[in-house]
């Protein structure tokens, strides 16, 4: 016969209610998330009308979901769940390239380029040049390592966010590397920007007083036969927003410089006009267990 439930026994009757599961990880993970959200509720004494306005927070956040935008990673990203996540989960082999957020805007298929493509499809931006090798924690290159890449335009939007005036596809690319694990792709430096403000989350932001600003970065997912995927950020070096992101996706290790460079051959090589920002930025990944 069940008891009736209290304050300090429903804890232990919700819990026990999983023990028909048959995955005992859905058990471990439901438990602990059920333990947590308890204690959450005695400490804080919460109200009823905070638990209604939580639902209603967490029912909006849902509606507000589309095809091209995911609410519930806005959310997870701006409590540094995402990044957590990613930090316990990312690679830490010594010399590695360090993990970051994935963000909520790796929404559509990027296309496949050429090495050397420009991903800018609208210009206007100062032009750049992202270059560099992917190799494994040993220093070997891995030739046909392929490069998932996305960014917001000189403006901080990405093509979903402005679809009646920026092309699909502008910003992103998938490139494989050469045969001594080489990348190269054009671009413009990408700009700073605020997360989407618009939605629930963005309603959570300024009731907490907090700011929306993502330093300026560029996305990328690499891969490579045998090896751990790699999720990972390239920042802007100087950006000002450097030490308050939003999400707390920021790695010193990722940090780099889009140096002004004059080099009529090296414009020449790259195919964009001189001078021009470059960022040389190395992939480590870790090989798979």
């Amino acid at each position: 016969m069940s008891t009736d439930a209290t304050e300090t026994t429903v804890t232990d009757q919700a819990v026990a209610s999983l023990r028909t599961a048959a995955d005992p990880r859905l058990r471990e993970l439901l438990g602990g998330l059920i333990r947590h959200l308890h204690d959450f509720v005695r400490e804080t004494r919460l109200t009823q009308d905070e638990w209604e306005s939580a639902v209603a927070f967490l029912t909006a956040t849902g509606q507000a979901c589309t095809d091209t935008r995911q609410e519930f990673i806005l959310l997870s990203d701006v409590l540094g769940i995402s990044t957590l996540v990613e930090t316990v989960n990312g690679n830490h082999a010594p010399g590695t390239t360090e993990s970051t957020v994935l963000g909520p805007f790796h929404m559509t298929e990027s296309p496949v380029r050429e090495l050397g493509d420009d991903i800018d499809l609208v210009g206007g931006g100062e032009p750049c040049v992202v270059s560099g090798r992917v190799l494994s924690g040993d220093g070997t290159p891995l030739p046909g390592a392929v490069l998932d890449v996305w960014q917001a335009d000189a403006e901080g939007h990405y093509d979903v966010q402005r679809p009646d005036s920026l092309p699909a596809g502008n910003g992103r690319g998938v490139f494989t590397a050469d045969a001594e694990g080489r990348y190269w792709f054009r671009s413009c430096v990408p700009a700073s920007y605020p997360i989407p403000t618009d939605g629930p989350v963005g309603g959570l932001l300024r009731a907490a007083g907090r700011s929306a600003r993502r330093p300026a970065h560029i996305h990328f997912i690499a891969g490579a036969e045998n090896h751990a995927p790699l999720t990972t950020h390239l920042f802007v070096g100087g950006d000002e927003h450097l030490d308050s992101d939003a999400v707390f996706a920021v790695r010193t290790s990722l940090v780099r410089d889009f140096t002004l460079t004059d080099d009529p051959s090296l414009a020449r090589e790259f195919g964009v006009p001189n001078p021009f920002r470059h960022a040389r930025f190395d992939l480590v990944l870790e090989r798979a267990t």
